[in-house]
């Protein structure tokens, strides 16, 4: 089955080539293309597309809005919202991580690159590199309130829940997460599937922002800190 796409950006020339480039491609179908925010909304809810290219400032309901009530309308399984940025170390892209975007990609990423980005995001992978997500986290992170998790808290998690949360928030891979703590990566998925349910989250980049928005991982450095320590 062809990757059903929305392709949202203010600007009609970009929007307008992306648009042409994914129509291009083999497996892949524009399902709609939207100018700002409210009508990327509005398209998601009538189109049901697997991936969101979504642009992060726009006129009027920005891309971070949108993405929000994209995910909160929607039901499963949910499109993967992939971020378009013109600057990858920017408080705008760690807001659309934490409204639950799966990655983001720089405007003037070549387009084979965005093409393998779309097609590993609708396949459910995240698309974000764990240095810069890490980077990002650790400036943007201190600067705002630490709120309870969206679904629950830390303590619902069992011990090795929130190991595995840790090790995320490190940047590991879930190979990485099973040769660490010597589990299987099977089970690894099963400890952050379990995380992701209990805490009300949907991708893995808001993981990260969680373990260092409650606390259980301290920006900069000086190891991971208990819940609520």
């Amino acid at each position: 089955m062809a990757t059903r796409v929305l392709v949202v950006d203010d600007q009609v020339l970009i929007r307008a080539g992306v648009a042409a480039l994914l129509r291009a491609a083999p497996g892949t179908e524009v399902v709609g293309e939207a100018s700002d925010g409210d009508e990327a909304v509005r398209l998601a809810a009538q189109q049901r597309p697997d991936v969101v290219l979504m642009d992060i400032r726009m006129p009027g309901t920005s891309g971070i809005t949108a993405t929000e009530r994209i995910l909160a309308q929607s039901t499963e399984p949910r499109p993967r919202i992939l971020v378009l940025t013109t600057f990858d170390l920017d408080e705008y892209v760690y807001a659309a991580l934490r409204a639950g975007a799966s990655g983001f990609l720089l405007k003037d990423t070549g387009p084979q690159r965005l093409l393998a980005a779309v097609a590993a995001v609708a396949e459910g992978d995240t698309l974000f590199a764990p240095s810069v997500t890490r980077r990002l986290v650790e400036a943007y992170a201190p600067r705002t309130e630490r709120p309870a998790a969206p679904g629950g808290t830390l303590e619902q998690l069992t011990g090795r829940e929130l190991d595995v949360l840790r090790l995320v928030a490190g940047g590991l891979s879930n190979p990485g997460i099973a040769q660490t703590l010597v589990i299987s990566e099977s089970t690894v998925k099963t400890h952050l599937n379990r995380t992701m349910a209990k805490l009300g989250i949907g991708s893995r980049a808001q993981a990260v922002v969680l373990a260092y928005e409650t606390g259980l991982v301290v920006p900069g450095g000086g190891g991971p800190r208990k819940p609520g320590g």
